[in-house]
């Protein structure tokens, strides 16, 4: 494959990576940002001990697959991959010293001056380690131990593949997220959640610590009291409600003892509602607007799964609405929280997906087999797990636990406005049990409980992909009609493509004949809008490897249809 670069990877400063506070929800004046070059090995062996020597220097945090990282080298399932770097302890008397990694694929062991601080498994969630215990005065040494299984088992995997190619890309391994440190008082926030009680123009805020304390929570000029890991109710003095055309965001500092957090939450709600026809309608804020999306992977050429910079993150947003779409989809993936942050503060709908995992995919039945039963609207049940691919007990329970994580992680950003629990039968099964779960859990968003086929009827939306056939809408009593995959028109502009190889559902070569075809699709959609259609999410915001159907191409340097 050819390397690409962006503009943004192109200006990449090594000393600078990322560097922007890596969590805005809770953010703290304390803070480290360990990116940068660290030393690394990659062993053949499954060594538990850290090696003698490095072989050289990472860019972290970019993935050793990614030019960015200045590795270039793909870590295999039995391998494994060691980081390196000293750092000097931040804290003073009587802190404590957290490191925080936004997300390690797959599997990492933590050690701070060779003992071990900590571990994690699942390649897409943040995870914290309480160094203090091992901290000497001076320069730490930091290690990390990282597996990757990628496709080769159960774990969580999205769309990477070793054997990648098509709507499946090069995998990715080890640290992919900001690392970075603050230090904290020995009783600090863990944790807030925030709650819109839209209707009743209130915020429930629930502040979590290591002990039960008094806390102070500073809203609107007021100071309101409250307890530690007990709800608190806070009335607004006036509602402005959370648009895409008006994102306002509430921010709101909170004070225990000597540990002192900023964050911020918006009065937005949504739900589905029926017009004057009966027809059910997704609505923000109780008014339906028709949610005119983009299917985004976010991958880059440069930093594959990593975005080279802020700036990068923000283009892509600012670029869809630009382009007159509302919402984004990411697909299969976590994003940094700044991405997330963005989204908030610039005003863009996000339906967000549990990433999906579960042994190798049948796609004679998934894919082929599963499009051929939805054009006959044949009911199909997830009982059957092998062809699902979800045999293993221990693959099923970690997808539950990660869909819990994944709802605690993201919960407070107003952006986010439904979840997809399953995608194209990867993986799937117990829909139904997992859907209630699922909205108890959140029941401030909505729940795709099946994007594309394989419905249990069951969550919020009747989702549908349609790639290939005339596009249609059948609406039901209670459940919005949705469009949740569509178009995927491919061609590839000569020097912004990595691959000679072009995959896409319709391949055009010309840009004419190109937006005639975009046109005339969003032109059935408007008309399938009148009849029922609540949203549509095309195919896709930006190239990725072989799949040229973005409207982006892969380094973002031209736009293939005419604005």
């Amino acid at each position: 494959m050819k390397t690409l670069y962006t503009r943004w990877g192109k200006e990449l400063d090594p000393e600078h990576v990322l560097s922007e506070y890596p969590r805005p929800m809770m953010r703290r004046k304390s803070y480290v940002n360990l990116n940068g070059y660290w030393d690394y090995r990659i062993c053949k062996e499954m060594k538990r001990r850290p090696p003698a020597s490095y072989e050289g220097q990472i860019l972290v945090p970019f993935s050793p697959e990614s030019p960015l990282s200045g590795v270039n080298r793909r870590l295999g399932p039995k391998e494994t991959l060691w980081y390196h770097r000293t750092f000097k302890n931040p804290a003073v008397s009587g802190e404590r010293v957290l490191i925080h990694f936004g997300a390690v694929d797959q599997m990492c062991v933590v050690y701070v001056n060779g003992h071990r601080a900590g571990c994690h498994k699942g390649g897409y969630l943040p995870f914290s380690v309480d160094a203090t215990p091992y901290l000497g005065s001076g320069m730490n040494d930091l290690c990390v131990r990282v597996r990757d299984l990628s496709d080769q088992a159960w774990h969580a995997k999205g769309k990477q593949k070793i054997k990648k190619g098509g709507m499946f890309y090069t995998p990715q391994s080890g640290i992919w997220q900001t690392v970075w440190m603050e230090a904290v008082p020995h009783n600090y926030i863990r944790e807030i959640k925030c709650t819109a009680l839209y209707d009743t123009g209130e915020v429930e805020i629930t502040v979590f610590a290591n002990v039960c304390k008094r806390v102070k929570i500073i809203l609107e000029e007021r100071v309101c009291e409250a307890r530690t890991n007990e709800k608190v109710r806070i009335r607004l003095r006036a509602r402005r409600s959370w648009t895409p055309w008006d994102p306002y965001l509430y921010r709101f500092e909170v004070r225990m003892g000597k540990d002192k957090v900023k964050s911020y939450f918006a009065m937005r709600c949504v739900t589905v509602e029926h017009d004057k026809k009966g027809v059910p309608r997704i609505c923000l804020n109780h008014e339906v607007l028709f949610q005119k999306g983009l299917l985004d992977q976010g991958y880059w050429p440069d930093g594959l799964y990593t975005a080279p910079s802020d700036e990068a993150m923000v283009f892509d947003i600012r670029e869809a609405k630009r382009l007159g779409y509302n919402m984004l989809r990411k697909h299969c993936k976590i994003e940094p929280q700044r991405w997330y942050y963005h989204c908030d503060r610039l005003g863009i709908l996000v339906w967000q997906d549990m990433v999906n995992g579960g042994e190798t995919y049948h796609h004679w039945y998934v894919t082929y087999g599963a499009t051929a039963m939805s054009i006959w609207h044949l009911p199909v049940m997830d009982r059957v797990r092998r062809l699902l691919s979800r045999k293993r007990e221990r693959g099923r329970r970690e997808f539950e636990h990660e869909m819990r994580r994944t709802v605690r992680t993201l919960y407070g950003h107003p952006s986010i406005i439904l979840w997809t629990l399953f995608n194209e039968g990867w993986g799937q099964f117990d829909t139904v049990r997992l859907t209630k779960e699922l909205k108890q859990l959140d029941p401030t968003r909505l729940v795709d409980a099946a994007s594309g086929w394989f419905d249990q009827r069951c969550g919020d939306v009747r989702s549908t992909h349609n790639y290939f056939f005339r596009l249609g809408v059948k609406p039901e009593k209670e459940r919005a009609s949705v469009l949740s995959e569509f178009g995927g028109f491919s061609m590839r502009e000569k020097g912004h493509s990595m691959c000679p190889k072009v995959y896409g559902y319709r391949i055009y070569t010309g840009r004419k004949k190109l937006r005639h075809a975009y046109e005339n699709i969003w032109e059935e959609v408007r008309e399938l809008e009148r009849k029922g259609l609540c949203a549509a999410v095309y195919t896709q915001l930006s190239d990725i490897e072989e799949e040229v159907n973005g409207l982006w191409t892969y380094d973002r340097e031209i736009l293939k249809i005419e604005e």
